[in-house]
Protein backbone atom coordinates (compact mmCIF):
# COMPACT_ATOMS: atom_id res chain seq x y z
CA UNK A 1 0.00 0.00 0.00
CA UNK A 2 1.01 3.49 -0.68
CA UNK A 3 0.02 5.36 2.25
CA UNK A 4 1.54 8.28 3.80
CA UNK A 5 3.71 7.81 6.42
CA UNK A 6 1.31 9.60 9.14
CA UNK A 7 -1.00 7.06 8.20
CA UNK A 8 1.42 4.34 8.46
CA UNK A 9 2.14 5.42 12.26
CA UNK A 10 -1.39 5.95 12.90
CA UNK A 11 -2.45 2.70 11.60
CA UNK A 12 0.38 0.83 13.73
CA UNK A 13 -0.47 2.49 16.79
CA UNK A 14 -4.33 1.86 16.42
CA UNK A 15 -3.49 -1.80 16.30
CA UNK A 16 -1.92 -1.59 19.81
CA UNK A 17 -5.51 -0.85 21.22
CA UNK A 18 -6.78 -3.98 20.59
CA UNK A 19 -6.27 -7.06 22.62
CA UNK A 20 -7.04 -9.06 19.29
CA UNK A 21 -5.44 -7.41 16.40
CA UNK A 22 -9.06 -8.38 14.17
CA UNK A 23 -11.05 -5.70 16.15
CA UNK A 24 -8.90 -3.10 14.58
CA UNK A 25 -10.95 -3.68 11.28
CA UNK A 26 -12.56 -0.84 11.30
CA UNK A 27 -10.35 1.86 12.48
CA UNK A 28 -8.09 1.01 9.63
CA UNK A 29 -9.92 1.01 6.70
CA UNK A 30 -11.37 4.19 8.29
CA UNK A 31 -7.64 5.43 8.30
CA UNK A 32 -7.34 4.28 4.58
CA UNK A 33 -10.28 5.56 3.62
CA UNK A 34 -9.08 9.28 4.69
CA UNK A 35 -5.81 8.68 3.23
CA UNK A 36 -6.36 7.51 -0.03
CA UNK A 37 -10.18 8.25 -0.41
CA UNK A 38 -11.97 5.45 -0.79
CA UNK A 39 -10.77 1.11 -0.19
CA UNK A 40 -9.17 -0.17 -3.11
CA UNK A 41 -8.57 -3.74 -3.35
CA UNK A 42 -5.40 -3.98 -2.55
CA UNK A 43 -6.02 -1.80 0.75
CA UNK A 44 -8.25 -5.21 2.14
CA UNK A 45 -5.55 -7.90 1.54
CA UNK A 46 -2.90 -5.39 3.24
CA UNK A 47 -5.31 -4.89 5.83
CA UNK A 48 -6.01 -8.93 6.51
CA UNK A 49 -1.97 -9.47 6.12
CA UNK A 50 -1.28 -6.68 8.70
CA UNK A 51 -4.16 -8.17 11.26
CA UNK A 52 -3.71 -12.24 10.48
CA UNK A 53 -6.77 -12.59 8.68
CA UNK A 54 -8.31 -13.62 5.41
CA UNK A 55 -9.37 -10.91 2.79
CA UNK A 56 -12.70 -12.38 3.08
CA UNK A 57 -12.70 -11.04 6.64
CA UNK A 58 -12.06 -7.33 5.69
CA UNK A 59 -14.17 -7.37 2.67
CA UNK A 60 -16.88 -8.20 4.99
CA UNK A 61 -16.70 -5.39 7.21
CA UNK A 62 -15.83 -3.31 3.75
CA UNK A 63 -19.35 -4.50 1.97
CA UNK A 64 -21.43 -4.10 4.92
CA UNK A 65 -20.77 -0.70 5.94
CA UNK A 66 -22.08 1.77 3.34
CA UNK A 67 -19.67 4.78 4.83
CA UNK A 68 -17.14 2.76 3.10
CA UNK A 69 -16.59 3.31 -0.86
CA UNK A 70 -14.77 1.08 -3.27
CA UNK A 71 -14.00 3.29 -6.04
CA UNK A 72 -12.33 6.99 -6.16
CA UNK A 73 -15.06 9.92 -5.69
CA UNK A 74 -14.73 13.44 -6.87
CA UNK A 75 -13.06 16.31 -5.67
CA UNK A 76 -16.69 17.48 -4.02
CA UNK A 77 -19.20 14.68 -2.29
CA UNK A 78 -22.93 15.52 -2.69
CA UNK A 79 -24.81 13.51 -0.17
CA UNK A 80 -28.91 14.05 -0.44
CA UNK A 81 -30.79 12.95 2.14
CA UNK A 82 -33.29 10.55 0.65
CA UNK A 83 -35.48 9.22 3.72
CA UNK A 84 -39.03 10.16 4.31
CA UNK A 85 -38.99 13.98 5.27
CA UNK A 86 -36.28 14.78 2.49
CA UNK A 87 -37.81 12.35 0.08
CA UNK A 88 -41.52 14.13 0.55
CA UNK A 89 -40.41 17.74 0.44
CA UNK A 90 -38.21 17.23 -2.79
CA UNK A 91 -35.06 15.51 -2.19
CA UNK A 92 -35.31 13.42 -5.20
CA UNK A 93 -35.58 16.85 -7.69
CA UNK A 94 -32.62 18.24 -5.82
CA UNK A 95 -30.50 15.44 -6.96
CA UNK A 96 -31.38 15.48 -10.19
CA UNK A 97 -30.81 18.82 -10.34
CA UNK A 98 -26.97 18.15 -9.25
CA UNK A 99 -26.89 15.47 -11.61
CA UNK A 100 -28.10 17.49 -13.89
CA UNK A 101 -25.99 20.32 -13.62
CA UNK A 102 -22.89 18.35 -12.79
CA UNK A 103 -23.71 15.89 -16.06
CA UNK A 104 -23.57 12.98 -14.02
CA UNK A 105 -25.77 9.81 -12.46
CA UNK A 106 -26.17 9.26 -8.82
CA UNK A 107 -22.78 7.54 -7.38
CA UNK A 108 -21.08 8.96 -10.56
CA UNK A 109 -18.39 10.98 -11.01
CA UNK A 110 -18.84 13.93 -13.24
CA UNK A 111 -17.37 13.93 -16.40
CA UNK A 112 -14.48 16.82 -14.96
CA UNK A 113 -13.59 14.64 -12.09
CA UNK A 114 -15.20 17.25 -10.09
CA UNK A 115 -18.26 15.82 -8.29
CA UNK A 116 -20.00 13.12 -7.16
CA UNK A 117 -23.40 12.99 -6.25
CA UNK A 118 -24.91 10.09 -4.38
CA UNK A 119 -28.28 9.74 -1.80
CA UNK A 120 -27.39 8.70 1.43
CA UNK A 121 -29.90 8.24 4.35
CA UNK A 122 -30.53 9.98 6.69
CA UNK A 123 -28.53 12.98 7.53
CA UNK A 124 -30.39 13.69 10.57
CA UNK A 125 -32.33 17.32 10.17
CA UNK A 126 -35.41 16.16 9.21
CA UNK A 127 -36.86 19.07 10.59
CA UNK A 128 -34.97 21.77 7.87
CA UNK A 129 -35.37 19.09 4.74
CA UNK A 130 -34.29 18.50 2.22
CA UNK A 131 -30.71 18.55 3.28
CA UNK A 132 -27.59 17.99 1.82
CA UNK A 133 -23.53 17.02 2.64
CA UNK A 134 -21.29 18.80 0.74
CA UNK A 135 -18.03 17.23 1.86
CA UNK A 136 -18.48 18.45 5.81
CA UNK A 137 -21.24 21.25 4.88
CA UNK A 138 -24.58 20.69 6.28
CA UNK A 139 -27.00 22.82 3.63
CA UNK A 140 -30.57 22.58 4.54
CA UNK A 141 -34.01 23.65 2.64
CA UNK A 142 -32.03 22.38 -0.30
CA UNK A 143 -35.07 22.47 -3.32
CA UNK A 144 -34.48 22.99 -7.00
CA UNK A 145 -33.15 26.61 -6.97
CA UNK A 146 -30.59 26.33 -4.42
CA UNK A 147 -29.31 23.24 -5.81
CA UNK A 148 -28.79 25.27 -8.52
CA UNK A 149 -27.29 27.52 -6.81
CA UNK A 150 -24.78 25.79 -4.81
CA UNK A 151 -23.83 24.40 -7.94
CA UNK A 152 -22.97 27.58 -9.96
CA UNK A 153 -20.15 28.08 -6.86
CA UNK A 154 -18.90 24.38 -6.92
CA UNK A 155 -18.57 25.03 -10.83
CA UNK A 156 -16.29 28.45 -10.00
CA UNK A 157 -14.56 27.47 -7.26
CA UNK A 158 -13.49 24.82 -9.21
CA UNK A 159 -12.85 27.01 -12.36
CA UNK A 160 -11.30 29.85 -10.26
CA UNK A 161 -8.69 26.65 -9.14
CA UNK A 162 -8.10 26.21 -12.98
Amino acid sequence: MNLKAETLSRIDEVITHYPVKRSATLPLLHLIQEDVGHIPEEAITWIADKLGLEPINVYEVVTFYPMFRRKPIGRRHIKVCRTLSCALLGGYKTCATFEKEFNTHCGEVSPDGEVTVEFVECLASCGTAPVVLIDDDLHEKVDEAKAKQISDQIKAEAKARK
